[in-house]
């Protein structure tokens, strides 16, 4: 065994190399382990995080390719083929580095793309100082042109938990870009992105669990047999009165991708606003329509006596999702990447674009068992293709047989999580307490006529993207106050490090997500406020009794404000905070986009429409 003042020669070489390689330490840090006396431990976990994190590299191939996960055959938008996505797995202090490439051909789908990393947006992670790689077409970069390549480079920071990331231009992430992101707390030694076995030593709920692997990842996702463009273009029509998603009779057994329902959508025939009823539920890549083929169910294997950390994540384009599992508790320790409380409950329900993280413990009898995810959308009824309570997997116990659970399907019974009663885990309290905000917002979600089609507002304002974007804007342009953009922008100027309050009313299920934060849900439900413990996340519902949220910003950038439900964001539930414009041009925390990021925007405006 080596003497500590051998191991102390061990390390100070090691931090002399890394110092010489990559300028990771000062060189008071190397004067410090020389002279200091401190434990070898206490050196190894002050240098760990720099010294150990990972760069972990992907490359996503975006493609149309032809999918039947629900039985029926369609051309989809997809990330290296696969539906969902490839899951991107790293470790707290990494970096991401993911590879873009644009090959994108299908006509009756957008053919540029973007990604967002959420929960980076990439729906957890909240880009400190790289708002320029969150990827909302618009607003913080422009499209990636078809045949071309964009690296999103991306620090983890000290962000853990379960994102996802999506297309974020149009509708596209209804046509199949999308896929799900889980990040890990560990500590000095890092094991390699592909060691889905290791579970994560500094997990505040560690205890609690016993595997946390790809097998425990749940996507819910809704599905379309249209492309998302045509159903939009129905949608927006001037016939769509009531500004309802389409549910018209001719898409009740169409066979479309996301723009055709678009065009559908965004139709003057559309006097109600209908959004797209989707015909199918999956989860993890795999459902079935009425009619359709019995396509085998997605399965999560499991060995008797050992706990399992799921990390639910609901990627629908509408559709919100009742999860439970037949003859299992659920204990909810985490929301939106952030750990809370743990929760039991028997169900919860989660809305597009939310994620959970629940512990299942595999303590029944040797069995199959449903996994149930019914699926509530407005004007299901009006799809006959759809049969929104026919969303299963199957829990499958190590030796049991290869089968369908013999039980009734069902519904789930017992309690069900009420969002109010969640408690952030780590620093919990609001911004401020309960002292008055430094600004508060009235947000009022409402609808309006716009030539003649009906669209959703936040304040009467429809959002409309510019064709330059918000980010370009405050950096080439020096825009620093509301009145430098257009109305139709709807940005909203916000100061730094301040304490901001949105009252956000709206009469509906909207679940509204915010960019490069998190927030504190003050009050929901017509509940009373909760400044101490309330729940914490970056996607809540609003009901008709409307929300009371809180953030500090402390996030430079433009961050993006809309409703999840991505037929409502085309229709124009959106706005932008410009966060500290002046600190996104210069210091600490301003943004310094890459020459590719700069080419972006003039090989997108050089496409003909068609290619856009």
């Amino acid at each position: 065994m080596r003497t500590c003042q051998e191991s102390f020669k061990r390390v100070e070489l090691i931090v002399r190399s890394l110092h010489r390689r990559s300028a990771l330490f000062h060189p008071a840090l190397t004067s410090f382990i020389m002279h200091s006396r401190i434990s070898l431990l206490s050196l190894l976990a002050a240098i760990s995080q720099p010294a150990f994190a990972a760069v972990r590299n992907y490359d996503f191939q975006i493609k149309n390719v032809k999918v039947a996960p629900d039985g029926f055959e369609r051309s989809i938008v997809s990330v290296n083929g696969q539906l969902p996505g490839t899951l991107i797995t790293a470790n707290k202090g990494d970096s991401l580095r993911v590879n873009v490439t644009n090959l994108l051909t299908d006509p009756t789908m957008r053919r540029a793309t973007t990604i967002h990393w959420h929960g980076l947006h990439w729906h957890g992670l909240f880009q400190a100082t790289t708002a320029d790689e969150d990827g909302p077409a618009f607003v913080t970069q422009c499209p990636i042109a078809q045949n071309l390549s964009y690296t999103y480079e991306i620090p983890l920071h000290d962000q853990t938990g379960t994102m996802w990331y999506h297309a974020h231009l149009a509708s596209q992430y209804v046509d199949g870009l999308r896929g799900p992101s889980r990040f890990h707390r560990r500590g000095w030694i890092v094991s390699t992105i592909t060691n889905h076995g290791n579970l994560d030593p500094n997990d505040p709920h560690k205890s609690l669990y016993d595997v946390d692997d790809a097998n425990t990842v749940v996507m819910l996702e809704d599905w379309y047999h249209t492309p998302a463009p045509v159903l939009e273009h129905q949608m927006f029509s001037t016939n769509n009165t009531a500004l309802l998603s389409p549910y018209i009779p001719v898409l009740s057994m169409a066979k479309t991708p996301a723009p055709v329902l678009e065009h559908q959508m965004f139709s003057t025939n559309n006097t109600a606003l209908l959004s797209p009823v989707p015909d199918s539920g999956l989860i993890n890549g795999k459902g079935r329509y009425v009619g359709g083929p019995e396509v085998p169910r997605s399965v999560i294997n499991v060995t008797r006596g050992k706990r399992y950390r799921l990390r639910v994540i609901n990627a629908s384009a509408i559709g919100s999702f009742t999860f439970s599992i037949e003859g299992h508790r659920l204990t909810v320790i985490e929301a939106d990447g952030i750990p809370h409380e743990p929760l039991v409950v028997d169900s919860f329900q989660i809305y597009a674009g939310q994620r959970y993280s629940v512990i299942v413990e595999a303590n029944q009898t040797t069995a199959n068992y449903w996994v149930r995810a019914p699926m509530s959308v407005a004007g299901a009824g009006t799809n006959s293709a759809l049969d929104p309570t026919n969303v299963f997997a199957v829990l499958h116990y190590e030796g049991a047989p290869n089968a369908e659970p013999t039980t009734e399907q069902g519904t789930a019974i017992g309690t069900a999580l009420v969002e109010e009663n969640l408690r952030a885990l780590i620093n919990p309290g609001a911004p401020g307490g309960s002292a008055p905000a430094d600004v508060s917002l009235n947000l009022a979600i409402g609808r309006s006529t716009v030539d003649g089609i009906l669209r959703f507002t936040f304040n009467n304002i429809k959002y409309e993207a510019p064709s330059l974007p918000t980010l370009l804007k405050i950096l080439a342009n020096n825009a620093s106050n509301n009145a430098d953009f257009a109305t139709s922008e709807h940005t909203i100027v916000l100061p730094h490090n301040k304490v901001i309050e949105l009252n956000i009313t709206g009469g509906a299920d909207h679940p509204i997500h915010l960019h490069g934060h998190v927030f504190d849900v003050v009050k929901s439900l017509g509940g009373t406020p909760n400044y101490v413990n309330p729940p914490r996340r970056d996607v809540v519902r609003v009901g008709g009794t409307g929300v009371i949220l809180r953030f500090k910003t402390d996030n430079p950038g433009p961050w993006f404000v809309h409703c999840h439900i991505d037929w409502h964001l085309e229709a124009g539930l959106a706005l932008v905070f410009a966060e500290a414009p002046d600190k996104v041009r210069q210091g600490a925390q301003s943004v310094k986009p890459n020459k590719a990021w700069d080419q972006l925007c003039p090989k997108y405006a050089a496409l003909p429409p068609d290619l856009q």
